[in-house]
């Protein structure tokens, strides 16, 4: 990051500083200057390690703060300018557990020159056991980092508030068993522990697959914003599941379990990230949801398996599609900014 870019975002945190006055003189206390835009983000960042296939099965590592910069656009679509603003919602698959988000939260904040914890994450699960082998990593070392993955939230303190009790997760996917009839979903069951990824090396892989929701308000207006992340098997390629019995909201493998439908409805905005696995998910796949997906262009080589939806008609036009080209992860990052 250039000194003049991180400059300019120190300043602009300086700016949300507001001087009031005390008995004993002068003081300064934060306050939101929200300008009624969620600005939401989704990626599967792969871990931070990028696959570069190839019979060499060349893996690279990323930094937070490069695949950061890599995929936070200003309105004009661009990524490293002095205009690029603070993300509210980022909905990210395929993170190693709490430590990894966290850690990549506290990066988002400093490099906004916001204090340590004022970028929080919530996960699905803490500490999700390992699975698989190389993870097509020819370095053991990059393909044990890959090993690990659950998916996440990240919000931004500074504009949005969370109750205790607004978080709804661990609902699963779903799949079709080997020598099922599909059937419209018919013959779909849960994707778990249970199976047909079974043995030693993939017995954990069902809980990258593990959904997360939240409900947040917006602290200037009390605006309900509703996030959720998903990552569906690559069984979804084939054949939409999305639990038992069910392809999910128009043959996608999209559903919700727990209380997160619930949670959806009592917001106000709405916000899906999605790694698919799956093409030709229309952008009215969840209309009767009142949303609308947002970027047609590819986001995994030269197919389009990662989705953004949000509440229709208030999303910002984009210049790029909503799709960010240069994003440093095998999938490209998905945005959209959100008026209220």
């Amino acid at each position: 990051m250039s000194v003049m870019r991180k400059a300019s975002w120190v300043i602009a945190a300086a700016v949300a500083l507001a001087t009031t006055a005390t008995a004993g003189g002068l003081a300064l206390a934060e306050t939101t200057q929200a300008d009624g835009v969620i600005r939401a983000y989704n990626n599967n960042i792969e871990n931070l390690v990028i696959n570069h296939g190839g019979e060499d099965e060349k893996c690279t590592r990323v930094s937070g703060p490069e695949h950061l910069e890599s995929m936070l656009v200003d309105d004009e679509g661009k990524t490293g300018t002095d205009a690029v603003e603070p993300p509210d919602i980022m909905t990210l698959q395929q993170l190693r557990g709490t430590g990894q988000a966290n850690a990549y939260a506290d990066q988002l904040s400093t490099m906004f020159g916001f204090k340590t914890g004022t970028y929080k994450a919530i996960v699905a699960w803490e500490d999700p056991q390992p699975w698989g082998g190389s993870h097509h990593c020819a370095d053991q070392s990059l393909g044990d980092l890959k090993k690990k993955q659950t998916n996440a939230i990240l919000y931004n303190t500074k504009t949005l508030d969370l109750a205790a009790g607004d978080v709804s997760k661990y609902w699963s996917a779903g799949w079709l068993p080997e020598g099922a009839d599909y059937d419209g979903g018919k013959g779909c069951k849960l994707y778990n522990q249970d199976s047909h990824d079974s043995g030693a090396k993939l017995k954990w892989k069902w809980k990258r697959t593990s959904a997360i929701s939240a409900r947040f308000t917006t602290k200037d207006t009390g605006v309900s914003v509703f996030a959720a992340t998903m990552h569906l098997p690559e069984q979804n390629s084939k054949n939409a599941c999305a639990g038992n019995a069910t392809a999910g909201y128009d043959d996608s493998g999209i559903r919700f379990g727990g209380t997160a439908k619930q949670l959806l409805d009592d917001s106000t905005i709405r916000i899906i990230g999605i790694d698919a696995n799956r093409q030709g998910v229309g952008p009215d796949t969840l209309d009767s949801l009142d949303m609308q997906g947002y970027g047609s262009a590819a986001t995994l080589g030269s197919k389009k398996i990662d989705y953004l939806f949000a509440t229709a008609s208030s999303v910002q036009d984009s210049p790029i599609d909503h799709t960010v080209d240069g994003t440093l992860s095998n999938h490209k990052a998905l945005y959209g900014f959100i008026e209220y």
